[in-house]
């Protein structure tokens, strides 16, 4: 099961170096979009895997999030607010956002749940042995 968690994690990683290379570098200032940055971890106790997605300055009700048996998708928009006056820096992204997870283990898209406290969103997916249609089922966010 180890090397399987490893192949997971190894296309995940090649799929995030893909898309940050099609990113505009950030001294150019013209970036393509906001990428939130992700951390997601297996516990045995019970099994689950958690995802927790920094979304500082995003609206809760601007967070759409969809579960598969082996993925999980969170997509969005941080919106800049309208500034009058002039800018001194420019180094916070915003716009249209959508991460994918994939997960090495199947899980029960119906038992999982989300929260968003902090600026951070956090998705709890517990693991199961029973297969599962591709049927994806949207999570709601609330807020703590």
């Amino acid at each position: 099961m180890a090397r399987r968690r490893d192949i997971e994690r190894f296309q995940s990683e090649i799929e995030d170096l893909f898309s940050d290379l099609w990113q505009v570098p950030r001294l150019t200032g013209a970036r393509r979009a906001f990428r939130p940055a992700v951390d997601a971890y297996y516990c045995d106790d019970p099994p689950r895997i958690t995802v927790v997605v920094e979304l500082a300055g995003v609206e809760p009700e601007n967070v759409h999030i969809d579960a598969a048996p082996r993925a999980l998708v969170v997509r969005g928009e941080r919106r800049r607010p309208r500034i009058h006056g002039k800018f001194q820096a420019l180094e916070l992204d915003y716009g249209p956002f959508e991460r994918t997870i994939h997960v090495a283990e199947d899980v029960d898209v119906e038992g999982a749940t989300a929260s968003y406290r902090n600026g951070l969103l956090t998705v709890v997916l517990p693991l199961t042995t029973k297969k599962q249609g591709a049927v994806q089922v949207p999570i709601e966010v609330t807020a703590e």
